[in-house]
């Protein structure tokens, strides 16, 4: 296909980045931005495998401490998210559970919540909301040190990191470039694909074993740095 072509249906406005990355060559920038296609998917499938994981592991402890239906009784009245502190984590649940509601049961509730809820479950208010037992769930967590303290704290803030990448996938945004400059670096992708790999062994998940075949991210960002 002609650049002209691939622009007119891309967008000039969303081709310009990767051209001004590729220092104006129209054909080179086509390669990259397929390249970046190919990047988004790879690393999509991987916080995929990751976000099932995590939730399932979150899912199987409150099943355990509180009930088997503790994210809908979480937010009924008295329920531990129903407070001032926890009101959008109980309005994404009570959201949730409408759309489903005809045809309820915990498990289509577990997947009618996004990524943001689960992370949010390390946050202050609702981590103590919860019993401060979370963390259990990653039974290999390294103990903290008075330089980093591997708290929920912690949990919440690398999960916003993970949070925001999938977030960047799922809008069509490329993650190809550096940060803040049209500089193309797979550095970005690689710490993230570094910290899923980390809290999977946390979890004490053998990532190898769960991700055989599905795994190309390191050849994928290869491609892209001799671009």
């Amino acid at each position: 296909m002609k650049y002209s072509e691939f622009e007119r249906i891309m967008s000039a406005a969303r081709m310009s980045r990767y051209v001004l990355a590729c220092g104006g060559n129209t054909k080179k920038a086509m390669t990259l931005y397929r390249l970046n296609l190919r990047l988004s998917q790879e690393l999509f499938t991987l916080i995929s495998c990751f976000e099932v994981a995590f939730r399932n592991a979150i899912d199987s402890h409150y099943t355990r401490q509180l009930s088997p239906d503790w994210l809908l009784d979480a937010v009924l009245p008295g329920g531990i998210f129903d407070t001032p502190t926890c009101r959008r984590t109980a309005n994404v649940i009570r959201t949730g559970h409408t759309r489903i509601s005809a045809h309820y049961t915990h498990a289509k509730l577990v997947a009618e919540m996004d990524f943001g809820l689960w992370r949010y479950l390390f946050a202050q208010p609702q981590f103590r909301a919860g019993g401060q037992t979370l963390l259990r769930i990653f039974p290999a967590r390294p103990k903290s040190t008075p330089a980093i303290q591997y708290n929920h704290t912690y949990v919440f803030n690398e999960l916003a990191n993970i949070n925001a990448i999938r977030n960047r996938i799922a809008h069509h945004e490329p993650i190809c470039f550096q940060a803040t400059r049209p500089l193309v670096d797979s550095t970005p992708v690689r710490q993230q694909y570094a910290l899923i790999l980390y809290l999977f062994g946390w979890m004490v998940i053998d990532e190898g074993a769960l991700l055989y075949g599905l795994d190309h991210l390191p050849d994928v960002c290869q491609k892209l740095d001799s671009l």
